[in-house]
């Protein structure tokens, strides 16, 4: 099956995961770096990349 581009990057770009409470959030990773971004659920401060499958 072709991979797109467009489609790969709509859905996995700047997509993180909350460690705590698995919620999905799209952010800069600068951002997600520096700390300055919190889940909107559970008011974590911890993300990890989207794992792409």
């Amino acid at each position: 099956m072709a991979k797109i581009v467009e489609a790969t990057n709509r859905l996995f770009k700047n997509v993180f995961v909350c460690k705590d409470c698995h919620a999905k959030m799209k952010a800069d990773p600068q951002k997600i770096l520096k700390k300055q971004i919190r889940c909107r659920k559970c008011k974590g401060g911890s993300f990890r990349p989207l794992r792409k499958k």
